[in-house]
C-alpha cells in the first residue's frame, strides 16, 4: 500500500506540474484536489519524496497568490503567497546546488507578496508583512529598503512591481518545474501506462481484458502495475464527471475509488455495481475489530482527521462519513 501510495503521489505530482505549466485550470484544480488527499493521507514524508511534496504545496499556492480571501495557514495574516514562500525555503534547503534560478524566485515571491497586498490597496498589511519577511542579514536590505520606500508612497504600479510581475513569477516557476520534471522523467505510472499505449495502442477501458505478452516470471508483477495505471486512470475519469472541481471528501463515490486505487476493493465491483457496492457498506455492521481501529486512528490521528484513519486503518469498505457517524455513535454509548 505504501509502494502504491507513492506511485500515485509521483502520478499526481507529475499531472499538477504539467497542467500549471499548460494553464489548464481545471485540470489543475482536479490534480490539485487529489495530491492533497494523497499528502494528507501520508502519516509522513518519505525523505525521497519530499521535494515532490513541498512542489505540490508551492504550485497549489503560486496558483492562488493573488486570492487574498484563500488561506493556507492557522494565522489569518498569512497570505498564499507568503505560505508558498516558506515551502520556497523547504524546496531549497533539498537543493544540492542552489542556482541562479532558485535567487530570482525568491527574490520575485518576496515582491510579489508585497505587490498583491498593495494592489488590494492593504498598505498597512503590506509594511506589517516586510516585518516578516525580511532578516536584519546585509544582503536582504536592498530589496528591503526599496520595498519599504514602495510600501511608504503607496502606490503599487511603480517599476519594480511592474519589471519583477507576477506573470513574470509564474514564468520562473515553470521554468523550475521544467527542470524537476527532467530530474524525474522515471515516474513508473507513467512509464508503464506510457509501455502500454505504444506497444498496443489500447484505450484504457482494453486494459481490462487485454492480456499481455511477457515472461512467465514477470507476469504477476506486471499485471499489478496494470491494475494501478487502470485505477489512476479510472480515477481520472469519475472526477472528470463531477461538476464542481472541489473534492468532496466524503462523499461514497470518491472513497470508493480512493480504496480502489489503495487494492482494497475487487476490481470487479468498481463500474459495474456501484450502487450495490455503496448499499451494502451501509448495511454492513461494524465489527468489534473495526471499533478498535478506529478507536486508534483518533488516538494517532485525532477527532476529524476521518481521511487519514480510513486510509491508515484496517476497515471493510468503510468511507470517512461512516467513520465519522460511528464514531460518534460510540461516543454516546461510552
Amino acid at each position: 500500500e505504501a509502494v502504491a501510495a507513492e506511485w500515485m503521489l509521483e502520478f499526481a505530482c507529475s499531472c499538477l506540474c504539467r497542467h500549471f505549466a499548460e494553464e489548464s485550470g481545471a485540470e489543475f484544480q482536479r490534480w490539485r484536489d487529489v495530491a492533497q488527499a494523497l499528502i494528507n493521507g501520508l502519516s509522513q514524508i518519505p525523505p525521497h519524496q519530499k521535494k515532490m511534496v513541498y512542489l505540490c504545496q508551492l504550485l497549489i499556492r503560486i496558483a492562488q497568490g493573488k486570492s487574498l480571501g484563500m488561506k493556507f495557514e492557522n494565522d489569518q495574516r498569512i497570505s498564499p503567497l507568503e505560505s508558498a514562500l516558506s515551502f520556497w525555503t523547504l524546496l531549497e534547503r533539498e537543493e544540492i546546488k542552489l542556482e541562479k534560478l532558485h535567487e530570482d524566485i525568491r527574490r520575485l515571491i518576496h515582491i510579489q507578496i508585497v505587490a498583491v497586498l498593495m494592489e488590494n490597496r492593504y498598505f498597512k498589511e503590506a509594511a506589517e508583512v516586510l516585518e516578516r519577511l525580511f532578516t536584519d542579514s546585509e544582503s536582504d536590505k536592498p530589496l528591503r529598503v526599496k520595498l519599504a520606500t514602495v510600501v511608504r508612497n503607496k502606490d503599487p504600479y511603480v517599476p519594480l512591481l511592474q519589471s519583477f510581475s507576477y506573470s513574470l513569477l509564474i514564468r520562473k516557476i515553470k521554468s523550475y518545474t521544467d527542470l524537476f520534471m527532467k530530474e524525474n522523467e522515471t515516474n513508473f505510472l507513467i512509464q508503464e501506462a506510457t509501455k502500454q499505449v505504444e506497444s498496443k495502442g489500447l484505450g484504457a477501458t482494453a486494459l481490462q481484458n487485454k492480456s499481455v505478452e511477457v515472461n512467465e516470471n514477470d507476469k504477476s508483477g506486471l499485471e499489478t502495475k496494470q491494475r494501478f495505471v487502470l485505477h489512476i486512470i479510472l480515477l481520472r475519469d469519475v472526477l472528470g464527471q463531477m461538476q464542481d472541481c472541489c473534492l468532496d471528501v466524503g462523499s461514497s463515490l470518491f472513497w470508493m475509488y480512493i480504496n480502489c486505487l489503495l487494492g482494497l476493493n475487487n476490481m470487479q465491483n468498481v463500474g459495474k455495481n456501484e450502487v450495490s457496492l455503496a448499499c451494502s457498506r451501509r448495511r454492513q455492521r461494524w465489527t468489534h475489530k473495526e471499533d478498535l481501529e478506529l478507536k486508534s486512528g483518533v488516538r494517532q490521528f485525532g477527532v476529524g482527521n476521518w481521511a487519514k484513519i480510513l486510509v491508515h486503518g484496517d476497515f471493510n469498505n468503510r468511507t470517512s462519513v461512516m467513520l465519522k457517524d460511528r464514531w460518534r455513535t460510540l461516543c454516546k454509548i461510552e
